[in-house]
């Protein structure tokens, strides 16, 4: 019995692809499963959606100001050493 290639991508390899096509090419029978399988799957279709917009965000974070370090304002500060002086006193 001879084994077949099949082009069916169930959610857990969609995924999986999604998350390899933001780091390398997918070959053609893995971009033509994936794409087959958004077609039907909604699920993924959203999960796609946000992956792309969470590897935005996290380029922008950590590649458009990497010469500027990320610092806190100084309300922020405040803020957070209230909070901490308050779970201090409540000890």
């Amino acid at each position: 019995m001879s084994k077949k290639k099949t082009i069916y991508t169930n959610c857990e390899r969609a995924t999986f692809l999604i998350e390899k096509q933001h780091t390398s090419h997918l070959s053609p029978s893995e971009w033509i499963g994936m794409k087959i399988h958004l077609a039907f799957c909604s699920v993924c279709r959203i999960y796609k959606k946000q992956s792309s917009m969470i590897n935005q965000v996290a380029y922008k974070l950590f590649h458009a100001n990497a010469n500027t370090p990320f610092k806190l304002d100084d309300a922020s500060k405040k803020e957070m050493q209230h909070r901490i002086n308050e779970k201090i006193q409540k000890k």
